[in-house]
């Protein structure tokens, strides 16, 4: 079992190029492009996620497994939260019953 901090999540930034390609070679796949998750063991990069493809690149000398799966679920909570209207989009469709009415008997 590792703890909730063994891992560390972040989005990927410009200066993360050289890490990307660093993974992507030692993997033997091609760079990422695009927005990307970072993760990090130890505060050194392990694998990476693409947000736009999905695609994974990760050190094969490292154990990350698990952080691949957790790059995975991230990723996926990114997109659910992208997708959820803003609160105040929810208040304004759950009250347009109510507003068409009251402008229906003005």
């Amino acid at each position: 079992m590792y703890p909730g901090n063994y891992y560390v999540i972040r989005p990927a930034t410009a200066e993360d190029q050289r890490s990307l390609h660093r993974l992507a070679e030692l993997d033997g796949r091609r760079p990422l492009s695009g927005p990307a998750l970072i993760g990090e063991i130890g505060g050194i990069p392990a694998a990476a996620l693409s947000l736009s493809d999905g695609r994974l690149i990760a050190d094969p000398f490292q154990q990350t497994a698990v952080l691949s799966q957790v790059l995975r679920i991230r990723a996926g909570a990114l997109q659910a939260y992208s997708r959820t209207p803003s609160l105040a989009d929810r208040v304004r469709a759950a009250m347009a019953p109510f507003r068409a009415a009251h402008a229906s008997q003005a």
